[in-house]
């Protein structure tokens, strides 16, 4: 856990400060107005009728409990809905036309919490969907194991077990655990193991280490400290989306995917940023990687990678990504609760592609690639 030197750690909330909180996102950027298709109006409209039977899968939807909250310090989100997993998150997915959402624990989850705490914890969150939401709605949730990251033997134990016994459809990541990306040896049990079972890892954001907080966020105006800048800054305005795709690239510079060439990864908010520096990364890291990586650098992307639009309901940033990466590897998601579900299926019912194509990012790739059905 982050030390009371990171305020992220220590924010109190009033009124206002939940409305900053809920600006942190703490679990993604809040970009949720729909940006007008390049389509003209009529034509949009016609797109988005055409589409309203279109099902909907989402990759990236959270969810959190009291005990995770105090345990975080995440006390202020309980009035967002995090911890509902009942009638009101299935009425705000009836209404989305939403069908599915594969269940995440809200970042950091429990992967700062050492030795067997975090390994009980850990289990007792998985078996807590098991038994409540998936049992009581079948069908409507589907779930990503929370790790215990601190243990990697344990985690990738977990992971199986959860496979294997409740149908999970793979593990979801929070940023940095301690010091360590996950292209750290430490993690190769993990990583050894998500392959071999034939499951995804998502690589979703956590809060920066005390030292990078201070060093890239810390704001040296502290009467500006009311309205969370740092904080902010530090997470959903940017570093989390900065962090996640230095995670990525440090993961195809160190070997991890000619070690594990079957390996996949997930990353959402509409690939983080890296649709922008995509060109100049593969031009750049291809220079100097051509004699130590068994691919071109840039197959990678598209071997290993998969990519939600999670809480980005843009359109250039769609058009962006599918610039550079096959429509076969992006898969739609809404980030709920920090970003209204239906707000991105409109959104995406009235965006300008075809129907094929369409289908394949509402809910077919999930399909396959985790072998479900809506």
């Amino acid at each position: 856990m982050t030390s009371d030197a990171n305020p992220l750690k220590r924010l109190t909330m009033g009124r206002r400060g939940f409305l900053a909180g809920t600006a942190l996102g703490i679990g993604g950027g809040l970009s949720t107005h729909a940006i007008a298709s390049r389509a003209g109006a009529n034509e949009t409209s016609e797109i988005s009728l055409r589409d309203q039977d279109l099902p909907f899968i989402g990759a990236e939807e959270t969810f959190s409990t009291h005990e995770l909250m105090v345990l975080n310090d995440r006390l202020f989100l309980e009035d967002t809905g995090l911890a509902e997993i009942g009638p009101r998150r299935i009425g705000a997915m009836d209404e989305a036309g939403l069908n599915v959402q594969i269940l995440s624990a809200h970042t950091p989850g429990v992967q700062n919490v050492p030795g067997r705490k975090g390994i009980d914890f850990a289990y007792r969150l998985n078996k807590m969907l098991v038994d409540g939401p998936m049992a009581t709605h079948p069908g409507r949730f589907q779930a990503f194991a929370t790790l215990p990251l601190h243990s990697p033997e344990a985690s990738a134990d977990e992971l199986e077990r959860t496979v294997r016994e409740d149908g999970f459809l793979g593990c979801l990541t929070n940023g940095i655990i301690g010091k360590k990306f996950l292209d750290h040896p430490d993690f190769e049990p993990l990583l050894a193991r998500a392959e071999a079972l034939d499951v995804p890892i998502y690589s979703h954001p956590g809060l920066p280490p005390d030292e990078v907080f201070q060093i890239y966020y810390s704001n040296m105006r502290p009467e500006y400290q009311k309205e969370f800048q740092d904080q902010v800054l530090s997470i959903s305005a940017y570093g989390w989306h900065q962090e996640v795709v230095t995670q990525c690239l440090r993961m195809i510079t160190s070997g991890v995917f000619d070690r594990h060439p079957k390996l996949q990864i997930i990353i959402g908010h509409m690939g983080e940023g890296l649709p922008f520096f995509y060109k100049r990364i593969v031009e750049k890291m291809s220079e100097v990687t051509e004699s130590s990586l068994d691919r071109p650098f840039e197959q990678y992307f598209h071997d290993n990678f998969w990519f939600t639009t999670s809480a980005f309901p843009q359109t250039e940033l769609l058009d962006l990504l599918l610039k550079y990466i096959s429509v076969d590897r992006v898969m739609f998601a809404t980030d709920y609760p920090f970003a209204n579900m239906k707000t991105q299926t409109d959104w995406f019912r009235a965006v300008a592609l075809s129907r094929e194509a369409k289908e394949k990012i509402a809910f077919r790739n999930a399909e396959k690639l985790f072998g479900i059905k809506v």
